[in-house]
């Protein structure tokens, strides 16, 4: 039977942290041990940890804040489980999680795995809008969970699971402030290690609770996709353009529309499919209506992010830090 052991990194969010705590503790298949890592917090978490040691293997540290890569190596030096598992501290995690995950890895064992996220029923109709908007096919290409080669699948940091090894060979995650996830799955990838997709191990994925939070966060993500490039050239998908071309368009017809309305037909009509393809999955009309703006702010902040990180970056050619020195790195 397989050991595992949770890290979970945590700054200002005892409230999210007791939901996920509370997920854990009613799992199906107990084997794990839980390590929470308070990231220099102002509202700390210490009294909802200590309450669930009744019922967890649970260990609590406190440290300053470094930021969400660092606080997980900080966790992965003090575990001892045959797998490290990372959940973001705004996840609630399904029953059967680590029963699915120990039979899938003991059938068929892989140096690293990740599991897809969802909205949970009772989420608000603005977080079903924002997951929509980050897994569906129109504004990701459907890249987030729902590749068919399980094989090259990248992991992320909100649901993502590997190996003591891969831990001590790629030295943890690096210290990049956004997108540290996605450089750690490359890391993984590019040491030879074996990588996979569990789609059965999905989790519950809040994200943010308002679009104006929704917004600040796809931006990060936009300028973090090109700091990535810059650590890992052949990381740069076509895919990953459409969001800035998105904008582009999206600004000319725009502009273009106070002169003819006719130019605003195009937005007209993505919106519709927007709504459309929401209602189809959500089978819910405020959702749906919801989903058109978190689509278009999904798209239109990573767009402007990945603008800005291209010409500081590429254009300008600072380097990481003093880029983003006031984003990052305060």
């Amino acid at each position: 039977m397989i050991k595992f052991s949770v890290i979970i990194p945590v700054f200002n969010r005892p409230d999210e942290l007791k939901e996920l705590l509370e997920s854990l503790k009613n799992q199906t298949f107990k084997n794990f041990e839980v390590i929470v890592v308070e990231d220099g917090s102002t509202l700390k978490s210490d009294e909802i940890v200590e309450y669930y040691k009744k019922t967890l293997d649970i260990k609590y540290f406190f440290k300053t804040n470094s930021g969400p890569g660092q606080s997980r190596n900080y966790g992965s030096e003090r575990a001892v489980g045959d797998y490290q598992v990372f959940f973001d501290s705004d996840c609630i995690i399904p029953q059967k999680y680590f029963e699915i995950v120990n039979q899938r890895l003991s059938q068929e064992p892989v140096d690293a795995y990740g599991g897809p996220d969802m909205a949970h029923p009772d989420f608000s109709a603005i977080q079903k809008s924002i997951n929509y908007s980050m897994t569906s096919f129109f504004t990701t290409g459907g890249i987030r969970g729902g590749m068919k080669n399980e094989k090259k699948f990248h992991p992320r940091s909100f649901n993502m699971g590997f190996t003591k090894e891969v831990f001590e060979k790629t030295k943890g995650f690096s210290k990049m402030r956004f997108g540290e996830d996605v450089d750690m799955s490359l890391r993984i990838i590019e040491l030879g290690f074996s990588t996979t997709l569990i789609k059965e191990a999905a989790v519950y994925h809040k994200r943010r609770v308002d679009f104006r939070k929704f917004f600040k966060q796809v931006y990060n993500s936009g300028i973090a996709r090109i700091n990535l490039y810059k650590r890992h050239p052949q990381s740069l998908k076509l895919v990953h353009f459409l969001p800035a071309l998105f904008l582009v368009g999206e600004s000319f017809l725009i502009l273009f529309g106070f002169f003819n309305i006719y130019f605003l037909i195009p937005l007209g009509f993505f919106a519709m499919i927007i709504f459309l393809d929401s209602l189809r999955l959500t089978k819910n009309l405020k959702v749906a209506c919801l989903s058109v703006i978190s689509s278009f702010i999904q798209l239109t902040a990573y767009g402007l992010g990945f603008i800005k990180s291209f010409y500081k970056r590429i254009i300008l050619k600072q380097d990481e830090f003093h880029a983003y020195a006031k984003n990052f790195y305060k």
